[in-house]
């Protein structure tokens, strides 16, 4: 499925529940927050170690999977009210990272772009 099938689910879903009344971009925008807080909230005091092996436990891993997909849901709506195109913008935006981010200068490096030499 691609993205513009993906917003038509969820878009059908929620017009046949009359709840389109209630997504607007700002209840749209608090419930992404707070599901990226219930996501969060699995993660939170996980070990670097854990946190890199909660897929190995069937039932955390349907939590992760569960919480990443109450965010997708509320992000394809959003863009979905806002007429974004979510594939040009993340096209945009990674063209845009490229440049602050030249591969010679970030390689390896967890340093913001206003932090590198050249840049």
């Amino acid at each position: 499925m691609g993205i513009e099938d993906l917003q038509s689910l969820v878009s059908n879903f929620s017009e046949r529940r009359d709840w389109s009344q209630f997504h607007t971009p700002k209840n749209l925008v608090m419930a992404l927050s707070g599901e990226v807080g219930e996501l969060t909230e699995i993660f939170q005091w996980l070990t670097p170690e854990q946190s890199g092996a909660v897929g190995q436990d069937a039932k955390t891993r349907a939590h992760v999977e569960e919480e990443v997909a109450d965010v997708f849901i509320y992000l394809l709506r959003l863009a979905e009210v806002l007429d974004i195109d979510l594939a040009e913008v993340v096209r945009k935006k990674v063209e845009l990272n490229d440049k602050k981010y030249p591969e010679d200068e970030s390689r390896g490096r967890a340093t913001k772009y206003t932090e590198l030499g050249g840049t």
